[in-house]
């Protein structure tokens, strides 16, 4: 997992609550952190104060591999900041950790290279207080479907 940083944001930073710290600042140690239920092991994003599968409040942030797939994206040609470059990749990722555990992230790769089922690793942008979570066509693992 990889660092990147910038002085000037290019994009909308996201507002630090109790419950998404966690996974805005996990980058700061390198590590992908998603809720996870103490009781049930359900993984959750994005966080809420209760396991949506068993309804109890022991759920915490755990760390994750930051590796998965790209389930579906759209290439955004619109430059919707100063600053922010285009065209790039917005996607659904798929974590390994769980069937249907979504991150929507940036994949940081030429648009026409990038496919569904590719797989993908984290790195991070760190911009102010928080990293966020981009993915990079992960080159240890072979494209799945």
């Amino acid at each position: 997992m990889t660092a990147r940083s910038n002085s000037m944001p290019a994009r909308k930073l996201p507002l630090l609550t109790p419950e998404t710290e966690a996974f805005w600042t996990g980058g700061k140690n390198g590590e992908l952190l998603i809720q996870r239920c103490g009781t049930c092991g359900l993984y959750q994003h994005p966080p809420l104060p209760i396991c949506s599968a068993c309804r109890t409040e022991t759920v915490a942030s755990a760390a994750v591999s930051g590796k998965g797939k790209v389930k579906t994206f759209t290439i955004n040609h619109q430059p919707w900041m100063p600053g922010l470059d285009e065209p790039f990749v917005f996607a659904a990722v798929e974590l390994d950790e769980q069937a249907e555990l979504y991150i929507f992230s940036n994949i940081l790769a030429a648009p026409e290279a990038v496919t569904s089922g590719m797989r993908v690793k984290v790195s991070f942008e760190h911009l102010d207080d928080v990293w966020l979570p981009m993915f990079t066509p992960d080159g240890e693992a072979g494209d799945e479907a």
